[in-house]
């Protein structure tokens, strides 16, 4: 029987499941070897692009795992993760101060999202309806660690930013788990699910590594702004150490009305606009 492959990156061409050991293996870079890389591959340097993205795959992979059950096998997820984290490779530029994971993510995230919108273009799932529902099911499951229960229609709309009437239909789509008994090992029988840590497993190393990196990032990002408002969104965003609060709450604890909160937070996004590492950021408000 024929065996899945992956496609080539960084030198990769692999079974499925060797492909996800053989990546683990890639130590990971130093800020200071990521900026080398980077300068080396604005020379023309083939060799350093090679290097930079081998020793990202392993994100590729925690991006693509989000994405399970939106029509793509993790296979095919990964593929197209890392047709994007190559052009990130290719357009990094370290002299803006952040790390290269932070900025790879939206190239990474934007390429799969690309490839589920063509794949659902059969079922008339539009990309942004598919967005839709990422979203609202993600943050449904981190409301319910927060609250302890099942979070209520009106509370994920107000995090995510969505109608109400937008979160009860992406709630109705129920994420298919049939792509989870996908075999990716003849010899054993291993699954795709069998390959995928438990996700209320907070430990997994390549999951806190990127977090760790995108709020480092976005800390600097705070320090564009006046103290008042760094404070709002790092509140809104849960970048410290609570976790991330409504504009309700945040307006309790600084005296002011939800609307002036959120006036504020958007006039803090607002000044971030066009700052060197805003895009940071906003990543991560588009994803929140």
């Amino acid at each position: 029987m024929k065996r899945r492959t992956i496609a080539k990156a960084g030198g990769y061409e692999r079974s499925l499941e060797t492909y996800l050991r053989d990546i683990g293996r890639i130590s990971l870079l130093t800020r200071e070897q990521e900026y080398d890389l980077a300068r080396r591959i604005r020379e023309g340097d083939e060799e350093a692009a090679h290097d930079l993205v081998r020793a990202n795959l392993r994100f590729v992979v925690t991006v693509a795992k989000q994405y399970l059950g939106q029509g793509l096998s993790l296979e095919d997820l990964i593929n197209e993760g890392n047709i994007g984290l190559m052009k990130a490779a290719t357009r990094f530029d370290e002299r803006r101060g952040y790390k290269f994971i932070s900025y790879a993510v939206w190239w990474v995230r934007q390429a799969t999202l690309q490839a589920i919108s063509d794949q659902s273009r059969v079922v008339r799932l539009p990309q942004n309806r598919s967005v839709v529902m990422h979203k609202v099911h993600r943050t449904s499951a981190q409301l319910q660690q927060e609250l302890s229960r099942q979070p209520r229609p009106e509370e994920i709309a107000e995090r995510v930013g969505f109608k109400i009437a937008e979160v009860r239909e992406a709630l109705q789509i129920g994420l298919p788990s049939s792509c989870l008994d996908e075999v990716v090992s003849h010899d054993d029988g291993r699954t795709v699910g069998d390959t995928i840590a438990d996700p209320k497993r907070e430990a997994r190393a390549d999951d806190r590594l990127l977090r760790r990196s995108r709020s480092e990032d976005l800390r600097s990002a705070l320090e564009q702004l006046p103290a008042r408002e760094a404070e709002i969104v790092s509140l809104y965003f849960g970048l410290g150490s609570e976790p991330a609060m409504t504009l309700e709450r945040i307006g309790q604890r600084f005296g002011l009305t939800r609307e002036r909160i959120r006036q504020l937070k958007e006039r803090a996004l607002g000044r971030l606009r066009g700052q060197t590492q805003a895009f940071v950021l906003m990543e991560h408000y588009q994803d929140s």
